[in-house]
């Protein structure tokens, strides 16, 4: 009996050993408590390795490389590269002011259909200051605006500092782009982005909002105090973080941003001013004080390290964490995808395992959170 166990066994694939990379994740999810983790690397613009680690679900479904997770303000950045497009084809002009693509001024959009899908733009009656913006300002968090109206303490949007003086991470800006696409140039973003980044890419399990097929694979996602929470379906597009994709996919979507449009998103905009990235609205630091080469980019924040240029993007909610990092040099990436938010503290590990020293502020992205060494 035991020779023909020893002969099976003998026949039987052997399992692969774990690269370094896969046993950081490991290493990273045990020292986390996260229970679930995606990641993809990047090499001279192609996917050299995407893998998926953990549970889907409190059920105990695996993770896999094509389970849907919520990419939340990864968003932000495929948005961007859509308007790039757009500018490159000379349906907009990045540095236009939004007032001469719109129809009739901004604040005279209001009603309940134009709250429930972007914002209340007639706030701004009285405030001729709206004029000033531009794609390039929307783009880069200089618009002025709070992350977003509804958390003001009267629930009312408004201006905080002139039109591109300074940065203050915004979502209603982004979302204010999105309204001048689809009132001012008559386009449906998720149409737009589908069209021209998901579908050249094959990234057949990506939307803007969602789809009934993803329910077969889907991720669920832990809080921080360990809750698991239901994914968000998500009823409409919203460019400030409204995508659901794969690993698989997003980074064969971000393997073709970076070939095609990384020159682009590398170029630094603004310089960035504050200390940490939120409360978005926080005093500027001292000039001594501020982070040296950090800068507002085209929905990314661009940085120099030791590798030369790079930029990066997180996205969080209370049930995801996310992060993706891409250098110039070779154009290199590391992309995370996870469904619990308790991974964050391991992402800058995790990136020097993918990509080396990068020189990433990770201080200015998450602030006081005690990260992983």
């Amino acid at each position: 009996m035991r020779t023909t166990i020893f002969l099976l066994a003998l026949m039987l694939p052997a399992a692969a050993p774990a690269t370094p990379l896969e046993q950081a994740v490991a290493e990273a999810m045990a020292a986390t408590g996260a229970k679930g983790l995606a990641i993809a690397v990047i090499d001279r613009g192609r996917v050299t390795h995407v893998s998926a680690h953990g549970l889907r679900n409190a059920a105990g479904q695996p993770l896999t490389r094509d389970t849907v997770m919520y990419a939340a303000s990864l968003t932000k950045t495929l948005f961007a590269a859509t308007v790039l497009q757009l500018a490159a084809e000379g349906r907009l002009t990045l540095d236009a002011p939004i007032a001469s693509l719109l129809p009739k001024p901004l604040p005279d959009y209001a009603g309940p259909e134009i709250e429930r899908r972007y914002a209340r733009w007639s706030d701004l009656a009285g405030d001729d200051r709206w004029r000033l913006l531009t794609p390039r300002i929307l783009l880069t968090h200089a618009s002025g605006f709070s992350n977003f109206g509804f958390l003001e303490p009267d629930g009312k949007l408004r201006f905080h500092f002139t039109p591109g003086s300074r940065y203050a991470y915004s979502g209603d800006g982004i979302i204010l782009l999105q309204f001048v696409l689809e009132a001012g140039l008559g386009l449906d973003v998720g149409t737009e982005m589908q069209r021209r980044l998901f579908a050249p890419a094959g990234a057949g399990r990506t939307a803007m909002m969602w789809r009934a097929d993803f329910a077969d694979n889907l991720a669920d996602g832990w809080k921080a105090d360990g809750q698991p929470e239901p994914h968000d379906e998500r009823s409409k597009v919203r460019a400030a973080g409204s995508l659901d994709s794969s690993i698989a996919d997003l980074a064969a979507i971000t393997a073709r941003l970076v070939r095609r449009q990384g020159a682009a998103l590398f170029e630094p905009q603004r310089p960035i001013t504050s200390r940490s990235q939120f409360p978005s609205l926080q005093p500027e630091a001292p000039v001594g004080e501020r982070w040296p080469g950090l800068a507002a980019g085209l929905g990314v924040v661009t940085f120099t390290g030791p590798q030369g240029r790079g930029f990066f993007k997180g996205g969080h909610n209370d049930s995801t964490g996310n992060m993706l990092v891409c250098l110039e040099r070779r154009l290199r990436c590391v992309l995370i995808l996870s469904n619990d938010v308790r991974a964050e503290p391991a992402f800058p590990r995790l990136t020097r395992a993918a990509l080396g020293e990068t020189g990433l502020r990770w201080a200015w992205e998450y602030g006081t959170m005690a990260l992983l060494p």
